[in-house]
Formats: structure tokens, C-alpha cells, sequence
């Protein structure tokens, strides 16, 4: 089965048919370049017959790349009328998918795309996907998406965090963000986002990508990052009590850990007790620790499970 991808002059005619306007709100940049999909869907490892979750598929330039490569996409969408558009897009590019039943999810319309062999190829959930608590189908083994700048941290990490069948993500995103996202503690850009990733994956900055792919343009450059799922921590800490003691320690950057903690512990003395009995030096600062050493002192703070912000999505300012 032959798949087409979008083109530029294709992907502003789509656009304008269906009365498009990329909005900053929405974080909408559409990739116009054939080669830059594949590329993300290569680095992404994407194989056949794989289920893949596809956050912001925009105008479906990379959910084609997907169905290319022989995967079953499942694609959250925020904004209706693109969600709408979707799938008569693919239909066009695709040969021989047709519009299947689908019961809603959680309250979020459902349409899907079957082929003749009753492959569920696409499956587009009109959604929010902070609010997605469950996707239709089998459970995806990647998450495959160029994020939109405004909430790409809070989208992977809330993903990861709800669906532990994800093997590995690679996602598009701000150089800055992924910079953050692949660094080592003790570096520059080590931060919340680091540490967060952490608990979930290894993840790897691989590509720099230039602004010139993209409609419209954005004002900043763009990176692609990976991140293959690993075991968390061995703690007897909660994941929200190693994550409130992220948020803490980086709340005030270059602050000492000592009084960093003094809040979340009840009071220095008490962040110092859990800080030497975690092994850690209490005048170290949060930049120089690794996701183990922040659930080693989780287990020492004498705090009720979850205190402090600690969501999956919390990042520093």
C-alpha cells in the first residue's frame, strides 16, 4: 500500500480550504518538509504493524509518514477542525481506508480509518491531551509527535507517566527544551525537566532542525530528542514524593539543598537530617544530583506522600 506525503504548496492549499490559520495559542507549526518527517519517523525506529500515539498531528504531515513506514497511528488532537480534516486527508493518501464505527473515549469523539485487512490505521481522538487518560485500541509501544512549544515538557512527561506501555518517544521540539530534556546533572541546562525525564527514560538530543521546515516560521530553532523507557528508581518513595523533592530543590536555582528543603522537610534541621541520612551533602545544590539521589532523599523526608506540587507536568520557570 502506497502512501504520499504532503508538500508545501499542498500543505497551505489544505490549509486554506479548510480556512487554517496556524495560531501561537495553539503552538501550531506545520512541517512542510518530506525529508524531515522521515527522518523523525527513522529516528524513532518505527516498524510495522507498531501502534504509535501521535500528539498535535496538525495537517497529518507526519501522521503520513507514520501510515508510511506500516504503523498504526493513533492521533490526539486538540483543535476540532483540524481533527475533522485528518482523515479525509490520509484517506486521499492512503489507498484502500475506509471510515470504521468507533465509540467515544472518555467523552472524546472518536473516528477511525480501517484498511481491507481490519487494521485500525488511523484513530483520531478529539482531545486535549493533558486530559487523555486512555487511548482506543491496543496500547501504543511509542510516542511519536512534533510537540507544540507551549506545553511539549507537560505532554511527554503526562504521557509517559499514564501510559507505561510507551517503549520510547521521539519527539520534535524547542532546542532549548531539548536541551533541558537530554542533560546530564552538573551541566548548564540540567533542570526539572532533566530530572523528571529521568524517572521514565534515557533520553538523547539527536538532530537540530532548521526553522525553514516549518509553516510559519518560528523564531526559534528546533530539535528532535529520544527517550527509550527505563526501570525508575529502586525507592520505596512514591513517584510524587521524589518529584516534589525535584520541584523544591530547583524552585530557587543555585540554592543550596539545605534550605532548598526546609519547606517541604518541616525545617532546615530536617532537610539536613534527611539530606546526610540520603548520603547527600546537604550544601550540594539540586544541578549536581541524579533522579537517584532525589528519591533517595524522598525516602528520608519525613513529608505525607505527594506534598509539594510534584505533578508530571511541573517545570521550573
Amino acid at each position: 500500500m502506497s502512501t504520499s506525503l504532503l508538500g508545501p504548496a499542498e500543505i497551505r492549499a489544505l490549509a486554506e480550504r479548510a480556512g487554517v490559520r496556524p495560531t501561537k495559542t495553539l503552538g501550531q507549526n506545520f512541517v512542510l518538509d518530506a525529508g524531515t518527517v522521515r527522518k523523525i519517523v527513522r529516528q524513532a525506529d518505527v516498524g510495522p504493524g507498531e501502534r504509535v500515539v501521535e500528539v498535535g498531528p496538525g495537517l497529518g504531515s507526519l501522521t503520513l509518514g507514520l501510515l508510511e513506514a506500516d504503523a498504526d497511528v493513533v492521533a490526539v488532537e486538540i483543535d476540532p477542525v483540524l481533527a475533522r480534516l485528518l482523515p479525509g486527508t490520509v484517506a486521499e493518501h492512503v489507498p484502500g481506508l475506509t471510515a470504521a464505527q468507533a465509540d467515544d473515549v472518555d467523552g472524546s469523539p472518536v473516528v477511525v480509518l480501517r484498511d481491507a485487512d481490519g487494521r485500525d490505521r488511523l484513530t483520531v481522538v478529539l482531545r486535549d491531551a493533558l486530559e487523555v487518560r486512555e487511548l482506543p485500541g491496543k496500547p501504543p509501544v511509542a510516542l511519536v509527535a512534533n510537540l507544540p512549544y507551549n506545553v511539549s515538557v507537560p505532554v511527554l512527561l503526562t504521557f509517559l507517566e499514564r501510559f507505561d506501555s510507551l517503549e520510547r518517544a521521539l519527539v520534535m521540539v524547542q532546542a532549548e527544551v531539548a536541551d533541558r530534556l537530554a542533560a546530564p546533572p552538573g551541566s548548564r541546562t540540567y533542570g526539572v525537566p532533566s530530572a523528571k525525564a529521568a524517572w521514565y527514560t534515557h533520553a538523547r538530543r539527536t538532530a537540530t532542525v532548521g526553522r525553514s521546515v516549518f509553516w510559519p516560521v518560528p523564531n526559534v530553532d528546533s530539535a528532535l530528542v529520544r527517550l527509550d523507557r527505563r526501570e525508575p528508581p529502586s525507592t520505596t518513595a512514591a513517584r510524587e514524593e521524589v518529584f516534589a523533592v525535584v520541584d523544591a530543590a530547583f524552585a530557587q536555582r543555585r540554592k543550596m539543598l539545605r534550605p532548598a528543603l526546609a519547606s517541604l522537610a518541616g525545617s532546615a534541621d530536617a532537610a539536613q537530617a534527611a539530606l546526610v541520612a540520603a548520603g547527600v551533602d546537604p550544601q550540594a545544590r539540586g544541578e549536581r544530583l541524579d533522579i537517584e539521589a532525589f528519591a533517595r532523599i524522598a525516602e528520608h523526608l519525613a513529608s505525607p506522600a505527594g506534598a509539594g506540587p510534584g505533578g508530571p507536568g511541573t517545570v521550573e520557570p
